[in-house]
Formats: structure tokens, sequence, C-alpha cells
């Protein structure tokens, strides 16, 4: 059982980078931030303030994003020293490989590939309905049948019902379509995506700059229909209300909603060895962005609420219907124009990122390296497991509804940030020789914050939640104890070293 927690070396990591397999050092400060606020700001900001506002905190949602801001401050602070430290591809995956060891590594990394795969599939979601929203302008309308996926979750009732249709076609074909760019090339991907983002930013400023003149204060009022609270534990409701399907309601039920809008910030640290300075840049990237867009996030949120009541808002595309509901329809157009292009440049960053998890997790032998660690021999970018991952979301976008989407995808991505913050205790306290150019500060204070409140918003999470997760988990159990683990790098280190 001991091999399961056998820690990789710092320097066989950094070593990997070297040789026909490395990945191009094409990127700056000033594009990984770019990348960072292309993953952030999307469906998180333009989809999912309808939904937590409408069924779980009301206008207290932008207390809501303080919270999980909060959260990600303290996570971003030690995913950016890892990330000086270890400047190379797999983000937390790799983090946990060279700290906790093995084990963690595989159960991180399988997390990680839930967390980006079903990430990309709700954003592919909130694009489909923007771009129908968008055309429905012009008086076109996609068939009914075509337009969503199969079924939905009904929170007044607390069950699913049918909805009529076949798939969310809109969702397969931007998912395609970005997988063509993604294996094109890292570079045409950070250019076409920093265009997005002057886009996203702009249409983002002009939401709040003109939503400021149509906001009643009345629709503030009451500021917290659900309560301040909705903390539960393994979904048993122990502070706040409940919802008809037992669901928890409140200000943190909310945050921990919400908090998806803010995952995209650790998607910097994937791209760490394509850095053109990863000790310096990354760290910029991860810190810079979080703080822009956690300010956007809350000033939306007022703007949304305070022109709609928030139990009038549109759950599919909230922003763009706000100024329809105010009869401005030229900017109900832009509004979804801008919402697109953001959320194309999400769909861009999170679909860029799994493969390159894979890729980590290939080059330690626990994935089939000739297919999820094949470089391209032209586009040196890893374009198997890429086509391997647009099959996969354009499924879930399909066929998943967007409410089941941003819980399942909530609940993985906090389990990767506590690891996270655990690692960094263990690497200070078993490595403190370690070369660190960027030192979280208030070490043990900032990791330890960074655990508590990302355990709090994962336990304010229904009760489906932890059941999914725990599915998930045990089905990468599986793949590891049947190859990962007889395949494994290390374990034929260790076999060499013990012939010896």
């Amino acid at each position: 059982m001991r091999h399961l927690f056998t820690r990789k070396p710092l320097q066989l990591l950094l070593e990997e980078m070297e040789g026909e397999h490395r990945l191009h050092r094409v990127l700056g400060p000033v594009t990984l931030t770019s990348l960072g606020i292309g993953a952030i700001i999307g469906t998180g900001i333009f989809v999912l303030t309808g939904i937590a506002a409408h069924d779980k905190a009301g206008p207290a949602l932008m207390i809501s994003f303080l919270v999980s801001g909060l959260a990600c401050v303290f996570a971003a602070l030690c995913y950016a020293e890892f990330a000086s430290m270890v400047p190379v591809a797999g983000s937390a995956y790799t983090y946990a490989y060279a700290t906790l060891g093995e084990f963690m590594a595989w159960i991180i990394g399988w997390d990680l590939v839930l967390e980006y795969a079903v990430t990309s599939a709700t954003v592919a979601h909130g694009w489909s309905h923007y771009f129908q929203n968008f055309l429905s302008v012009f008086g076109f309308h996609v068939p009914p049948l075509l337009a969503r996926a199969p079924f939905d979750f009904d929170p007044g009732t607390g069950s699913f019902i049918a909805t009529g249709a076949v798939a969310d076609v809109p969702a397969i074909v931007i998912t395609l379509l970005i997988t063509v760019v993604l294996v094109k090339g890292i570079r045409e991907s950070a250019g076409f995506n920093t265009a997005m983002v002057a886009v996203k930013l702009l249409v983002v400023l002009f939401v709040i700059g003109a939503g400021i003149l149509f906001i009643d204060p009345a629709n503030w009022e009451p500021f917290a229909p659900y309560g301040w609270s909705g903390l539960s534990f393994f979904g048993r409701t122990v502070a706040g209300r409940t919802g008809p399907g037992g669901e928890p309601l409140g200000m943190l039920a909310g945050a921990a909603i919400i908090f998806f809008a803010y995952i995209g910030f650790d998607s910097v640290s994937t791209h760490s060895e394509e850095a053109k300075n990863p000790r310096r840049d990354v760290p910029i990237g991860i810190i810079a962005s979080l703080i822009l867009c956690t300010i956007l996030y809350v000033a939306v949120t007022a703007v949304l609420t305070g022109m709609v009541p928030y139990d009038r808002l549109n759950i599919d595309a909230p922003v763009s219907d706000a100024f329809r509901q105010a009869g401005l329809t030229w900017a109900q157009l832009l509004v979804a124009a801008g919402a697109i292009t953001g959320m194309t440049s999400v769909l861009l960053v999170m679909m860029l990122s799994q493969p390159r998890v894979f890729l980590a997790m290939a080059r330690d032998g626990l994935l089939p390296g000739s297919f999820f660690g094949a470089v391209h021999p032209r586009f040196r970018t890893p374009w198997k497991s890429t086509i391997l991952t647009g099959a996969f979301v354009a499924l879930l976008a399909a066929f998943l509804p967007l409410r089941v989407l941003a819980e399942l995808v909530n609940i993985g991505t906090l389990l990767a940030f506590v690891i996270v913050c655990a690692a960094v205790l263990v690497v200070r306290r078993t490595h403190p020789e370690f070369q660190r150019p960027f030192r979280a500060p208030l070490v043990p204070f900032t990791p330890i914050m960074g655990m508590a409140l990302c355990l709090m918003l994962m336990f304010s999470l229904p009760a489906e939640n932890w059941l999914r997760l725990f599915v998930w988990l045990a089905v990468g159990m599986v793949i590891y104890f049947a190859y990962g683990r007889r395949h494994s790098v290390m374990a034929r280190l260790r076999g060499d070293k013990s012939k010896r």
C-alpha cells in the first residue's frame, strides 16, 4: 500500500519538459491573464446568475459571489505557489503527485477530467440558449426537437420532467467547431481567445453602464428572500431553508452554485509548460484574472437583480432577457452577441485544458501514452485526446440539462481546490528547500482557510452531487487499479531500484 503514496520527484517533473514531447513556450503574462478571464467570464455571469438568483439566493447573490470569490482567493494563492515551483502541464494533478503521492494524484486528475468536461458541456449549453435568443430577435427559431436537452429538473416540484426535445444540436455544433480550432494549435487558440475576451469585456462593461440606468432599488427588497444560510451536510440542511426537493436554499447555497462562475482561473496553471516565464507569469495570470472577474461579477449581479425582480429572471439567458424586459431590443441583441462570444472563449479554454491533464497522466503511465500522450508532429498539440474531449463534451451538452451540469461540476472542482490547499501545507513541511519564486502568504492560515471555505461550499450542495461524485471516483478507481497502477512510470522505477 505504501507504493500508492509514492511521490514523484520534482526534478523528474522538470526533466520531462525536455525532448520531443514538450509543448511550445509561447504564452506571456497578458495572454495567460486573458486565458484566465476567458475561462472565468462566460456561463457563470451570463447564465448561472439567473438560476442562482431565481432558485437559491435572490439579490443576496451579490454576497454569494464575494463568499465564493474569497474561497477562490485562498485556493488561487496555493495554485500560484505550485505553478511557480512546478511549471509543467497537469495543474493540480501534477502538484498532488509531487506532494501527496500517486494515488491522490490519480484521484485529483480524474476529478479534473470531470471538472473540465462538465464545465465545457455547461458552457456549450449556455452558448446554445444565447445563440437561440440571438436568432429570435430576427424571427428565427431552432426547431423545438433540436433546441434543448431531452429532460430538465423542476425546482418547484423537485422532480425531473421531459422537455419533448431530442438533443441540444447548437451545443453539439459549437463544441465540434472549437475542437477543430484546438487541434490546430495553442498559438492560434490563444490569439483567438484574446480577441473574444476583448469583445466580452466590452459587453460586460456595457451591461453595467447601461443597466445602471434601469435599476429599481425596490427590486432588491427583500434582499435575501431565501435567507442568509443554506449550509447542509451531505444533503441534510443544518442551517437555513430547504426547497421542495430537500435542497438547501439561501446565500451560502447560492455561493455553492455560483462557485461555477469562478472555475477557470485554475486552468491557467495547466498551461505552465507553454508559458514563456512560468515562474513569474503564471501567478500573475491566476491572481489578476481572479480579482478582475470578482469585481465584474458583483457589479453585473447588482445590475441584473436591480433591473428585474429575482423571481422574474429568465433561467437560460437572464442578462439579455433583462434588457428585453426593459424594452431595449437593440441592447438585447448586443448582449446576446457578447454572451455568445464570451462563452465561446470559455469553451475554448476549458477544452484546451483537459487534454493537457490527460497528457500529464499519460506521461506518468497512468493512461495509455500512445493515445493520451500523443503530440501532433506539426501542431505540437495533444490532438487525439483533444478530439476525444470534444466528442465527450458534445454528448454531455446535448443530453444533460443546465441545472444538473452546473451542480455536478462544482463539487468536483471544490474537491480539487481542497487537495491543492492541503498539498501546500505538506510540501512546505516535507520540502522546505524547494525554490518558490512565488510564495503563498500567511501559511498555514491561507491553505487552511482555503480548505475550510471550499468544504463549506461542498456541504452546501444538494445530496445527489455527492452521490455523482462518489460514482465518478469509483469508476476512476477501477481504471487506476486495472491499468494505471500496473503501468505507472514510478512503479517501474521502483522495480528497477529493487532489482539493483
